[in-house]
C-alpha cells in the first residue's frame, strides 16, 4: 500500500470542481449567489456557446478590495463565516468558499472588481495557476469572466451535451435565482454561435411584487391567472401562487419552491403539492407551483448537498400539512368542506366537434396489411363463382364485427368512462387515454408519411409566451411546421400561430403551442435526439386534443372509440404508458355478488 500523503491543493481544488462543476449551469448559479452576496442592484448575465465558451456575470454590489482578490480564490476563503457556530445561522447564498476556486481549477477565470471611493483591480486564474493583481479601470461592483471551461480537463469537456441543451440547464438556474429575487434587476444574454450576436433573452426589472416577476419570466397571462395561497401556523408560513386545475402542464418545470432565497428541491412538499390536486387534475398531468417558506434559520439545514440544491428541515412532516392545508383551502369553498369543481377548459362547454373523434377513422399507414372489402361490396356472381369457402370471414373482419356488435351495447357513464358488454364479461374504457392513444398513431402516421393534413386558421392566433419558450419556438420552428403548426415572431413576447393539424380539431392553436413546448423544454433540457424531440411534440398534441374526461359523446362518437382501437396497435395503454381499460370477467363480477 502506498505512503499516506497529503494531497496537493491544485488536485483538492479538482475534486472539489467534480462536486460543485458539473455544467455551465453550475457555474451560473455559483455565481449568481456571489453577485447577489455582495447587495446588488442589477445583475448582467452573458453566456456564449450555452456557456462553456464564456459564463460573464456583472454586478453593482459592493465589490472585493485589490488585496483580497487573491483569497478570494483561494479554497475555502470566505467573508461570511466565523465560527462553527455561524453554520447554524446561515444568512448568505454562499458560504463554502470553495466555488471560484473550484472554477478557477477548471476553466479561465478572471475577475475585476472596484469598491466605492478605491481604484480597480483584476486577476487571472487559468487552470488553477494564479498570476497577479492588476490595475484595472472597471466600474464599481464585480464582473467574473469564465472562459472554456474544462478546456483544460478533456475527460470532463467530453460529458457536457450540445450547446442547446448546455443553455437550456444554465437558463434555468438564471430563472430559478432571479424568480427568488425580485428586487433585484436581472438581463440574460445569449450568444449561441462563435459566428452569431449575442441576443437579450431576458431582461428584468425590480419587481414591485412576486407575481410581476413571474410574469417577466413566464409571461403575464399566466402570472394573471395564479391563485394566491397562504398558511402560517405561528412560526412556519407558506405563501406563493398556484395554477389553476385547468391550467397544467405535462411537466414539473413550473414547479419552484424557495427558502431564505435559495430554491431547494423536496419531495415530500412536491408530494404535497400533487396531493391537494388529487381529484382535479388527470393522470400524470402537473399543477403549477410557486411557493416561499418562511422559517427560523435553525430549523433548516442548507449544508447537505456540495451544489446547495438541497435542504434539510427540522420537521418535514410539519411543512407537508401545512402546504396541503394552503393549497387545500384554497380549493375549498369558505372553508366548509364544498368541493371547489375547477371550471371546464373552454372547449368543453361545447359539444364535441365530428373532428375530435371521427366515426370512420381510416387507416393509418402502420398497418400491415390494407382491409379487403367488406364481403357486402363483392359482386355476387364472383362469390358465388368463388364458393362458401371465400364468403368465410376473416379473423380480423370478425373480431371487428364484434367489437362494432358490442359497441352497440357501449354506454358513457360520469362523462369519462365508456361501459362496453364483452362476451366474457364487461370492459371500462377511460375516454381520454384511448382516444389519445388513437390521435397519437394518427399523428405519427401521418407525419410518417408526409401526408399530415394541415389547417389555416382563418384568424391567426396570437401567443404570448415567455423568453425561454420563445427560444424553443425560434430553435424549433422547422420541427413545429412539419407537425403542422406555423408559428412566427410578431414582436416582442407574441407569436403568430396561422396553422394547425386539422387532427387537432376544435383545440385552439394556443393550447397546442404551450403543451408541446412545456414537452419540448423538458426533452430539450434531457439532450434528446431530433427523433425524440418530433415525438414529444406528437405526444403533445395527441394529449390536448384528446377528448376529456367531462367532456360528453354522443352514440356514434362512443361507438367510433370503441370501434377503431381495434386499428391501433398496442392500444392497451396510451402514449404516457397508462392503461386504456380495465376488464371485469362474468367470472369477477359473480364472485362480487356472491353467486360463486
Amino acid at each position: 500500500m502506498a505512503r499516506i500523503e497529503k494531497l496537493p491543493q491544485s488536485v483538492v481544488n479538482r475534486i472539489a470542481a467534480g462536486e460543485v462543476v458539473e455544467r455551465p449551469a453550475s457555474v451560473v448559479k455559483e455565481l449568481l449567489e456571489n453577485a447577489l452576496d455582495a447587495g446588488p442592484g442589477r445583475i448582467d448575465v452573458e453566456l456564449e456557446q450555452g456557456g462553456v465558451a464564456l459564463v460573464r456575470i456583472v454586478d453593482d454590489g459592493c465589490g472585493i478590495p485589490a488585496a483580497e482578490l487573491p483569497l478570494a480564490v483561494t479554497a475555502h476563503a470566505t467573508s461570511k463565516l466565523r465560527t462553527a457556530d455561524d453554520l447554524e445561522r446561515i444568512a448568505t447564498l454562499g458560504f463554502r468558499g470553495e466555488a471560484l476556486a473550484s472554477i478557477g481549477e477548471v476553466s479561465r477565470l478572471t475577475i475585476r472588481s472596484r469598491q466605492t471611493g478605491g481604484t480597480g483591480a483584476s486577476l487571472t486564474v487559468d487552470g488553477g495557476r494564479m498570476g497577479d493583481v492588476l490595475p484595472d479601470g472597471c466600474a464599481v461592483g464585480t464582473t467574473v469572466e469564465v472562459r472554456q471551461l474544462f478546456g483544460n480537463v478533456p475527460a470532463r469537456r467530453a460529458f457536457l451535451r450540445a450547446a442547446q441543451t448546455e443553455w437550456s440547464h444554465a437558463a434555468e438556474a438564471f430563472t430559478r435565482t432571479a424568480l427568488a429575487h425580485p428586487g433585484v434587476a436581472f438581463t440574460l444574454s445569449h450568444q449561441p454561435s462563435a459566428s452569431g450576436r449575442p441576443r437579450r433573452v431576458h431582461d428584468l426589472p425590480v419587481a414591485p411584487g412576486w407575481r410581476e416577476r413571474i410574469g417577466g419570466l413566464f409571461g403575464l397571462e399566466l402570472a394573471d391567472r395564479l391563485l394566491e395561497v397562504e398558511a402560517d401556523d405561528g412560526e412556519i408560513a407558506v405563501s406563493g401562487y398556484v395554477g389553476r386545475p385547468e391550467d397544467d402542464m405535462a411537466s414539473g418545470r413550473l414547479q419552484h419552491l424557495f427558502v431564505a432565497g435559495r430554491p431547494f428541491r423536496d419531495r415530500s412538499i412536491v408530494h404535497a403539492i400533487q396531493e391537494a390536486y388529487r381529484g382535479l387534475l388527470l393522470s400524470g398531468r402537473q399543477p403549477i407551483a410557486f411557493l416561499r417558506f418562511d422559517l427560523p434559520a435553525e430549523a433548516v439545514d442548507v449544508n447537505v448537498h456540495p451544489a446547495k440544491i438541497e435542504v434539510r428541515f427540522r420537521e418535514p412532516a410539519r411543512l407537508y400539512r401545512l402546504v396541503l392545508s394552503a393549497l387545500r383551502s384554497r380549493f375549498l369553498l369558505g372553508g366548509t368542506g364544498t368541493q371547489l369543481v375547477p371550471p371546464k377548459r373552454p372547449m368543453q362547454a361545447e359539444p364535441l366537434a365530428a373532428p375530435r373523434v371521427e366515426p370512420q377513422l381510416p387507416l393509418p399507414s402502420w398497418n400491415p396489411a390494407p382491409a379487403p372489402a367488406s364481403s357486402a361490396l363483392r359482386s355476387a356472381p364472383e362469390t358465388e363463382r368463388l364458393g362458401p369457402a371465400a364468403r368465410s370471414i376473416p379473423a380480423w373482419e370478425a373480431e371487428e364485427q364484434r367489437t362494432v356488435a358490442a359497441a352497440g351495447r357501449a354506454i358513457q357513464m360520469h362523462d369519462r368512462y365508456i361501459v362496453v358488454e364483452t362476451d366474457t364479461g364487461i370492459e371500462v374504457i377511460d375516454q381520454h387515454a384511448l382516444h389519445e392513444r388513437l390521435l397519437y398513431e394518427r399523428f405519427k402516421a401521418a407525419v410518417a408519411s408526409g401526408g399530415l393534413e394541415i389547417q389555416p386558421l382563418v384568424v391567426p392566433e396570437r401567443v404570448d409566451l415567455p423568453p425561454d419558450d420563445l427560444e424553443l419556438v425560434r430553435e424549433h420552428a422547422d420541427m413545429l411546421g412539419r407537425a403542422g403548426m406555423r408559428v412566427e415572431p410578431f414582436g416582442g413576447p407574441t407569436v403568430i400561430v396561422s396553422s394547425k393539424p386539422a387532427l387537432a380539431g376544435r383545440t385552439s392553436a394556443a393550447q397546442l403551442l404551450r403543451e408541446v413546448l412545456d414537452r419540448l423544454a423538458t426533452a430539450a433540457a434531457a439532450g434528446d435526439s431530433p427523433a425524440l424531440l418530433v415525438d414529444e411534440v406528437l405526444h403533445g398534441m395527441a394529449c390536448k386534443a384528446a377528448i376529456k374526461a367531462g367532456d360528453p359523446l354522443s352514440q356514434p362518437e362512443v361507438e367510433a372509440l370503441v370501434r377503431d382501437r381495434q386499428r391501433v396497435p398496442e392500444s392497451h395503454h396510451c402514449p404516457h404508458g397508462r392503461p386504456t381499460s380495465l376488464t371485469l370477467s362474468r367470472q369477477d363480477l359473480d364472485r362480487q355478488f356472491r353467486r360463486t
